[in-house]
């Protein structure tokens, strides 16, 4: 499956990245295997092949193949941040005691080298999934000096990001960092996403098209 993050045929890509979120990191889950995982998809980012397209929907980021690889990383990375750990330590189930917790805070800073090329890419998409990924991976102790150079870059790039998500991101990061956030639009109406409709004509994004990396057969039941 990981193997054919790579294939040529955009179905095969968009299975094995559903695999990737559905089985390596269900739920936001760490496993075993989702560390040597992270680090064959930090291994391939800078292949010419991750620029292939894969599928979409409604709810989907913009960008490629390396958008969504990058994000994937952002979200495994965002599972061991100092803030997660703290929560974690409060109820009674340190980091420390999780073996894939631990796998993942060893390679940080090896994720970081292998994101950060990517937020010079002429891609904005593939940009600011770059700095979404690196953000939660400079919790790590090697890498807290690096948010000094990283925080223009938050504001250029992630600032004025078309993307209220990413908006929202920067003003997050830079503020946890003591950084100024100031002139970063905020999103007026936090429940805009969830509360958008379809446009006419379109499938509830529950119900699963032959290319679906969702795997919904039918409406949900409520």
């Amino acid at each position: 499956m990981l193997t054919a993050l790579l294939d040529p045929d955009q179905g095969v890509r968009t299975r094995a990245l559903g695999y990737l979120h559905g089985t390596l990191h269900h739920q936001n889950t760490l496993y075993d295997a989702t560390v040597p995982a992270a680090l064959y998809v930090a291994a391939i980012l800078p292949d010419p092949r991750t620029n292939s397209a894969v599928t979409k929907n409604r709810h989907s980021f913009p960008g490629c193949m390396r958008a969504e690889l990058l994000r994937w990383i952002a979200s495994v990375a965002s599972e061991v941040t100092d803030e997660v750990a703290a929560i974690s330590q409060q109820c009674g189930f340190p980091l420390d005691d999780y073996a894939p917790a631990v796998g993942i805070m060893g390679v940080r800073p090896l994720l970081f080298s292998a994101s950060l090329p990517s937020t010079e890419d002429p891609d904005r998409h593939i940009r600011e999934a770059a700095l979404t990924a690196c953000i939660p991976l400079l919790d790590d102790p090697q890498l807290l000096h690096r948010r000094e150079n990283l925080a223009d870059l938050l504001r250029d790039e992630l600032g004025t990001s078309d993307l209220w998500q990413h908006r929202e991101r920067a003003i997050d990061a830079l503020d946890a960092w003591g950084k100024d956030f100031s002139g970063i639009e905020r999103q007026r109406n936090p429940f805009l996403f969830c509360d958008s409709d379809p446009s006419p004509g379109k499938e509830s994004s529950w119900l699963a098209r032959p290319d679906s990396v969702e795997g919904y057969s039918e409406n949900p039941p409520f």
